[in-house]
């Protein structure tokens, strides 16, 4: 536990203090937010603001994992350095696009082609090396099952081994692509989506210690958890968790800075990165149910009006179309984020009371 609090309290430190000596650094160099003409008009007043925060919370999150394991003296293990190197390979994705953006200074950073190839290019390396590397208990940092909030009889591996493990990247990959563009997707008003990942966040802080409390390794049971590394799965969530604290400090409205794609894409992957690893892959669409909405608003927007000509909503993603409606942004997202914590609530009690009714 020690290792977990201190990667929280080092990432919340590093966050909450080094933002606004990153904030210096871009507003000198003029990495400032280009924001769309036909967005909300209230957003004109945030053109300029600096972006690509999000290479603070990744600096944050690695200085916090690694200065824990130092002062703990404990190794690094290959499940966290796997959720970490997902976080840091869709942040460079996002890092790309946000620089294109702000150098040419327009809506569009790289091309569709071009983020979804290195988004899937750092995915399947991921996919790839989780199923490698076994542990003395043979276990991996993935397996080829479908999980929800442990393995469930949905096994890739039954279709042969080669044919297993493209099945499984295929799943990752379309996992990580999920979620890395759902937060993107909601990283649309001040606060919101750093808010929100606080919560997720946290929630696999507790998953990943009870998995830890729970193990078959060290405390065997008929409902024990096969997870490898859950006790430094938690380490990464408390640092992830901490970074987003101390971001939203200067994050939330009116913002002095914006996360950026860096931000929202390694995010997005490191929640994906936890689920796989923890083996609770389905129910990230539960503790992440705020996106899961706002990602179904732009698909419904968008395919609505490709097949009637008409739109649902007056704006998506979802949030928009609220400030249309004239709602205030704070009100957006302060209600925005009660229903993100409803729906973690809701995660947490499903994943206790499968273990409750599993050991009864």
């Amino acid at each position: 536990m020690k290792a977990v609090l201190l990667a929280g309290m080092i990432s919340l430190v590093v966050s909450l203090l080094g933002t606004p000596l990153f904030i210096k650094f871009l507003v000198r160099r003029g990495y400032g937010q280009f924001i769309r003409d036909d967005g909300p008009t209230s957003h004109h007043t945030k053109r300029g603001t600096p972006t690509m925060g999000g290479a603070l919370i990744i600096a944050a999150t690695l200085l916090a994992y690694g200065g824990a394991h130092m002062f703990t003296m404990t190794p690094l293990t290959v499940s966290g350095m796997l959720v970490l190197f997902l976080m840091t390979g869709l942040g460079i994705v996002g890092f790309l696009d946000d620089y294109i953006k702000i150098s040419k200074q327009r809506s569009l950073g790289l091309r569709t082609k071009q983020k979804l190839a290195g988004q899937t290019a750092v995915a399947v390396i991921f996919a790839g090396l989780a199923l490698q590397f076994p542990n003395s208990q043979f276990r991996t940092a993935a397996v080829p099952f479908v999980s929800f909030v442990r393995d469930t009889n949905v096994n890739f591996a039954f279709s042969g081994t080669v044919l297993g493990t493209i099945l499984f990247v295929l799943w990752a990959n379309l996992m990580i692509a999920g979620t890395s563009n759902g937060v993107n997707l909601t990283d649309g008003l001040d606060g919101l989506a750093t808010g929100t990942s606080v919560m997720v966040f946290g929630a696999y802080i507790l998953i990943a210690i009870w998995q830890f409390n729970q193990n078959c390794q060290s405390n065997p049971g008929v409902n024990c958890y096969e997870v490898r590394d859950p006790h430094d799965l938690a380490v990464v969530a408390a640092a992830l968790m901490g970074a987003c604290f101390g971001f939203l400090w200067w994050n939330a409205s009116p913002a002095k800075i914006f996360m950026g794609d860096t931000g929202s894409l390694a995010l997005g992957g490191a929640m994906a990165g936890l689920a796989i690893t923890t083996r609770t892959e389905l129910l990230i669409v539960i503790l992440g149910g705020l996106f899961v909405i706002i990602t179904l608003s732009v698909i419904i927007q968008v395919g609505s009006f490709k097949l009637t000509g008409k739109r649902v909503f007056r704006m998506a993603p979802l949030q928009h179309h609220f400030e249309l409606a004239g709602w205030d942004e704070i009100t957006i997202v302060i209600r925005f984020w009660i229903i993100a914590g409803l729906f973690v609530a809701l995660g947490l009690g499903v994943f206790y009371a499968e273990w409750v009714v599993g050991s009864g």
